[in-house]
């Protein structure tokens, strides 16, 4: 599993296209969810090219299933915020080397210098049935704050046959239009950020901090 701290992925250039963030409420076929709402409302936008590609990717699912926004841009002032507060998690559970710190909070929190969401090139989803109600994903987005990193992990063992298809018809619709995910992490999927150049082996990430 390639974590977001691995060296390749800072090793790896950008080349911004210089494609604006746009509001995900303009596309009426995607909800977008208020549980990670900002004081700016940055969760709720991405780059225009990302928020095509959601937008096709929910075309392909199956009548009645859509598409849960959770989160898609974040500032780099939040970004490292989270990710200090995990470090301190970890190190009150008695880690104390900082690489290992680093590497272990970095399954869940990107480190700030890469982090695809503070690209506008990542989004947090899930799967809705047509009342707005999320299937079962087999666990909740964003698990890691709550304790349950065991269902975390994509590839997650013990999960449900139910889970297991959902996870499975939610990557299927992604990963058509060009999307990767972070594997200790089942909501998170990106597009044209650094850690998708290196899965990809594009020459260069098309969407930088934002």
């Amino acid at each position: 599993m390639i974590l977001l701290s691995d060296p390749r992925v800072i090793d790896t250039p950008v080349a911004d296209c210089g494609e604006p963030l746009v509001d995900i409420s303009t596309a009426p076929d995607l909800i977008l969810d208020p549980r990670e709402r900002d004081e700016h409302g940055a969760y709720g936008r991405v780059r225009a090219g990302v928020l095509e590609r959601l937008r096709s990717a929910s075309e392909k699912l199956p009548a009645g299933i859509g598409l849960l926004v959770i989160e898609g841009h974040r500032s780099q002032a939040e970004q490292a915020r989270r990710f200090a507060l995990y470090e301190d998690r970890l190190r009150r559970s008695g880690i104390s080397d900082p690489a290992e710190l680093r590497r272990r909070a970095s399954a869940f929190v990107s480190p700030v210098e890469v982090a695809p969401h503070c690209a506008g090139a990542a989004v947090d989803l899930a799967l809705i049935d047509t009342d707005g109600v999320e299937l079962d994903m087999g666990g909740t987005g964003n698990g890691h704050r709550t304790g349950d990193e065991r269902w975390c992990p994509f590839d997650a063992p013990g999960l449900s046959s139910t889970a297991r298809d959902h996870r499975d018809l939610l990557a299927d619709c992604l990963r058509e239009q060009g999307f990767v995910n972070c594997p200790s992490e089942w909501w998170h999927w990106s597009y044209g950020d650094r850690y998708w150049a290196l899965l990809t082996s594009a020459p260069a990430a098309v969407y930088g901090p934002v």
